[in-house]
This record gives C-alpha cells, sequence and structure tokens, in this order.
C-alpha cells in the first residue's frame, strides 16, 4: 500500500483570493501557493484577508517548500505572513519570486526563505514530491502548472490559466506535455482554475488587445493618455507602451508598484521597449499633452491608489483635466464595481475623457472559459477532479463541466475552504471542515480572524453611536448630577439635540428607580439599565438601530 496523500485547502475554495492548499504525505508538507485578498467595502478598515495558515504553523517541522504558481496577489501577497512563523523554501520563476521577494524584503523576514529560481520544464525534488514546472498563459508573466509526483500518482495544478495561441510573449500553455503526462505516469487528480466555468466559448487573445489599443491612442491625438492597469500585467503594459511608442509619444509609469514591475521586466527581457522610450514622472510638468503616455496602477480605484487619489484631486505627480484620456484596461473585480464606478464619475468630472471595457473591448481576462477548461481535462484524462479558485458557484459549475465532459459524477467532487481530500489506494474522499479555513483579517499590524468587530464598524457606518454617560454612588444607591446623551453619525444635530435630552430624562428615572429597588446593585447592573433604556428609547423615536454605549461612572 502506498502512503495517502492529503490535501488541505486553506483559502481560494469559496472566494476569488487567499489561495492556498497544504499537500502532505508521510511527514512532509509542501505548500501551493499562499496567496492574499483585498477587502471589500463590507470590511471597512481590513487592509487585506489571509487564508487560516494555523494549520501550517501547527506542522511548521514538517514544511518542505512552497510553490509560487505565479506572481499575483492573490497566489504570493501572504508569503510574509507565513514566514514571520515559518522557514521555508519558495519556488518560483525568475518574474514571479521577482515580485515576492520585494513583499518579503519589506516585511523583513527575507533571511527566513531562500528563493529558488525554476525554469519551464524544471523538475525539482521538494521533500518527497517530484514538481515538474510546465509553462502556462495567463495575465502575468511566469506562471507554471505544477505537476506533483507523489506516493499516490500526479496531482496536476493548472495554476490560473488561459490557453492563448498568440501571446505576446509567446510563451503558450504547454498542452502537449499535459497530454505526454496523461499517457505515462497518468493525471490521478486534477485541480483546476475555475474563474469562468460559467462562461461559454474561449477568451480572447491577449494580442487582440494591442489594435485596440492603436485605436483609442490614433482617437485621442493632441491629449494626455493616462493607461491604468495592474502593475504585474506586464503583456498589457508592454501593448500599451508599444502603442505609445508608435503614436510618438514617450512613456512615464506613474505608482511605485507600476515602476518597480516595469524596471524588473525590462531588467528579466519581459519588456521589450528602448530607454529612450521612458521619461520619469517627475519630467513631465513641462511636456506637450499630445507627447506623454502614463502608465499607472488603480485600475481597481484602490484606496490610496495613483489614479484614485489623482481622480480625486489629491494626486502628488498629475492633475487630471480636460486635456487627459484615462483609459482603465481592465474589468473590476468582483466587489469593486461602485469603487471603480466612482472613480469613473470623479474622472469625468475633472472633464478628462474615460475608456473603459463598458463601452470597448479593451480588456480580456486571463482565465480560461469553458472551451478551454474542457481542453485541459481532456488533455489531461484525469482520474479525479476537483475545482479550485473560484466562489461556490465557479467551483459547481466546472464540476458540473467535467460531468459533462464524460468524468463519472462521483470522480468530480467539490471541497470548501479548510476541507481536506485524503487521495489513497482506494481512490479519493472529501473529509470536510478538517481545519477552520477561517478568512484571517489584516488591520495594520494585527492580525486575526473576525471576533465582530466588522460588524460593529458596520453598524457605526450605517447607523452611527449612541453614548449614554451616568455617575452613580453604588452605596447610596442614588444617581450623582444629571445623565449626559451623545451621540455622532445617528441623526442630524438639529433632529438628535431634542431626543437626547428626551433619553437624559428617560435615564434619570429608569436609573433611580433600579436602583431604590436593587440596593445590592452593581455597575455592570445600571449599564445594563442605560442600555436597555437608551435603546428602547432611540429604536423608538428614530426606527433606527445605533451603537448603544453605555458609560457607568462609580462615584
Amino acid at each position: 500500500m502506498a502512503d495517502e496523500v492529503r490535501v488541505t485547502f486553506l483559502g481560494g475554495l469559496g472566494d476569488i483570493g487567499r489561495n492556498c492548499a497544504a499537500i502532505e504525505t508521510g511527514d512532509a508538507l509542501l505548500l501551493l501557493d499562499c496567496g492574499q485578498m483585498f477587502a471589500g467595502e463590507d470590511r471597512p478598515g481590513v487592509d487585506s484577508v489571509l487564508p487560516d495558515l494555523s494549520y501550517v504553523f501547527e506542522r511548521s517541522r514538517k514544511v518542505v517548500g512552497c510553490v509560487a504558481t505565479h506572481g499575483h496577489e492573490d497566489h504570493v501577497g501572504a508569503l510574509s505572513h507565513l514566514l514571520a512563523r515559518v522557514r521555508c523554501d519558495i519556488y518560483g520563476t525568475p518574474f514571479t519570486l521577482g515580485l515576492a521577494r520585494r513583499r518579503i524584503a519589506e516585511s523583513g523576514y527575507g533571511d527566513r526563505a531562500r528563493l529558488i529560481p525554476v525554469a519551464d520544464g524544471d523538475t525539482r525534488r521538494i521533500g518527497p514530491f517530484e514538481c515538474e514546472f510546465i509553462p502556462v498563459t495567463h495575465s502575468v508573466p511566469g506562471g507554471v502548472i505544477t505537476a506533483i509526483g507523489t506516493p499516490q500518482g500526479v496531482l496536476l495544478h493548472s495554476c490560473d490559466f488561459k490557453l492563448d495561441f498568440f501571446p505576446v510573449d509567446g510563451r503558450r500553455t504547454d498542452l502537449a506535455r499535459i497530454g505526454a503526462i496523461s499517457q505515462d505516469p497518468g493525471v490521478r487528480l486534477l485541480l483546476a482554475d475555475s474563474t469562468n466555468a460559467e462562461r461559454p466559448g474561449s477568451s480572447r487573445s491577449e494580442s487582440d488587445i494591442g489594435p485596440v489599443l492603436a485605436g483609442v491612442f490614433a482617437a485621442n491625438a493632441g491629449r494626455r493618455i493616462v493607461a491604468a492597469c495592474f502593475a504585474s500585467h506586464l503583456h498589457r503594459v508592454q501593448q500599451i507602451v508599444s502603442a505609445a511608442i508608435a503614436d510618438g509619444r514617450r512613456v512615464a509609469t506613474l505608482g511605485l508598484s507600476m515602476k518597480k514591475n516595469v524596471a524588473l521586466g525590462r531588467e528579466l527581457g519581459l519588456l521589450a521597449a528602448p530607454d529612450s522610450a521612458f521619461v520619469d514622472i517627475a519630467e513631465t510638468a513641462g511636456m506637450a499633452a499630445g507627447e506623454l503616455c502614463v502608465v499607472s496602477t488603480g485600475s481597481q480605484a484602490e484606496e490610496r491608489s495613483s489614479l484614485a487619489t489623482a481622480a480625486a484631486g489629491d494626486g502628488r505627480w498629475i492633475d487630471i483635466g480636460p486635456d487627459d484620456t484615462v483609459v482603465l484596461s481592465s474589468n473590476p473585480i468582483p466587489g469593486n464595481e461602485v469603487r471603480v464606478s466612482r472613480m469613473i464619475n470623479d474622472l469625468i468630472g475633472r472633464g478628462a475623457r474615460v475608456v473603459h471595457s463598458g463601452e470597448i473591448e479593451i480588456h480580456t481576462s486571463g482565465h480560461g472559459r469553458q472551451d478551454e477548461l474542457a481542453a485541459l481535462h481532456q488533455a489531461a484524462s484525469p482520474e479525479w477532479f476537483v475545482p479550485v479558485h473560484g466562489e461556490l458557484r465557479h467551483l459547481r459549475a466546472h464540476a458540473g463541466l467535467a460531468r459533462r465532459l464524460g468524468m463519472p459524477p462521483e470522480r468530480a467532487l467539490v471541497a470548501r475552504d479548510g476541507d481536506q481530500l485524503v487521495l489513497a489506494d482506494d481512490g479519493l474522499r472529501v473529509e470536510p471542515a478538517v481545519c477552520a479555513g477561517d478568512h484571517v483579517l489584516v488591520h495594520g499590524p494585527f492580525t486575526g480572524p473576525d471576533r465582530g468587530v466588522l460588524d460593529e464598524r458596520l453598524t457605526l457606518a450605517q447607523q452611527g453611536i449612541v453614548v449614554a454617560t451616568l455617575a452613580v454612588d453604588l452605596e447610596a444607591g442614588a444617581i450623582v448630577g444629571e445623565p449626559q446623551v451623545t451621540s455622532r453619525g445617528w441623526l442630524d444635530e438639529a433632529d438628535a439635540d431634542g431626543l437626547e435630552v428626551e433619553i437624559e430624562k428617560e435615564l434619570a428615572g429608569a436609573v433611580a428607580e433600579f436602583l431604590s429597588a436593587e440596593p445590592q446593585a452593581t455597575a455592570t447592573d445600571v449599564r445594563r439599565v442605560v442600555r436597555r433604556t437608551t435603546g428602547a428609547l432611540v429604536a423608538n423615536r428614530s426606527q433606527r438601530r445605533p451603537t448603544i454605549l453605555p458609560v457607568v461612572v462609580p462615584a
């Protein structure tokens, strides 16, 4: 009998982001990605959301390495949090490691990791796992499909992928190699990207975006063009830069991550453009609008991003105005739609023209649609399949696609964060909720699960707060002075003033009555009365439920 192999999903199954899985056999644990998820507006005050790494921390002595499949933040953004507790070798292509290295260095944990570069077709033994790295096309250079040899056969992880027959860099997804592995030794388990599993057909080639961009440049002669895309999407940056050069413009980068990624891409030979094409953003003030293209971060209207601050009129390097055309060469990430729409309105309000994917096809996804997923399944011909990377709707759609392609229904299984796959001689089973699979929140220097603070923040944001303060002499059983009620974010001052006075009178009577009836009352008992009395009156008078904060001061 061969040793069992266990795959525990720590993030990425049920939402888009924080992708991370632990693959174990014997006394070894290999991590597959370690990413974060950006917090939406439903998580105010949260910087990012991490996978539940407690499972790994409890098994830190078993960790033999981490495979970083590509450089997107939802796959490598949590590495510094891992390294805070676990020393770990990280394997990836040079561009992936270049992106990861910067984050790790910023966190101060650079001495806790060896970054080990791999090339297309390389095979590395990581502990007991024989890992082959297969090139894959995605919206960032250097992604790899990973074929992981285990005691239970080959586990094939697709990475985020698409089938682009005309990629900008000529690097295609190697289906032929996957087909060869399916023949010998065979694919025991396939884990595959599900982001676009609901969408029929195939995604457009990245190369199709170049002519669209060229058309935008031609239609905006004499105007400054500010083109925003993901800083890691060097294929898109390459096409923007090429269109700008062809239009007789020079290029400036805006945003620290864009500046660093462009420099890294040029250093690695992934971004082709002469030095003369670039100008520092600090030296563009005197340039004619039609001579300049600014390649910027902030296509998702991220708080404090360069484009978002410029749209709000607070940009350090550029002032948006009537001579500008802003090109958003991306689609809003699910959850960002409102924020992106607000930024577009701000840009238009400053007189700019805005070109976005809602108007013309100026973006294409890096995730394959149903026909591309089907091609991967047919090439891999796996014995078992579990969809990954997506919301529950995407996972179920992908499992349904596999079954329509002929996979027996019982062999296409859907798992969620915290579940564990057990691959054994007799097949595959899902053990649910082996670990919590919690969303771990990062608030500045604090990291941990939500213990109710988000509900409090949302209530404060939506309903406001009412603070009721009074001093009591518990020994005498009497109120000292008069209750004081103040509020913020509850009602307009003119409406609140009268109600606050009414609450103060009600509190004085209710607490006095309680103290006379309960001579042994404690401050905690009084707080309950204050909270209940204030809350009932607030809800009755305003039909709202702000946070009630009772403050009882023993006199």
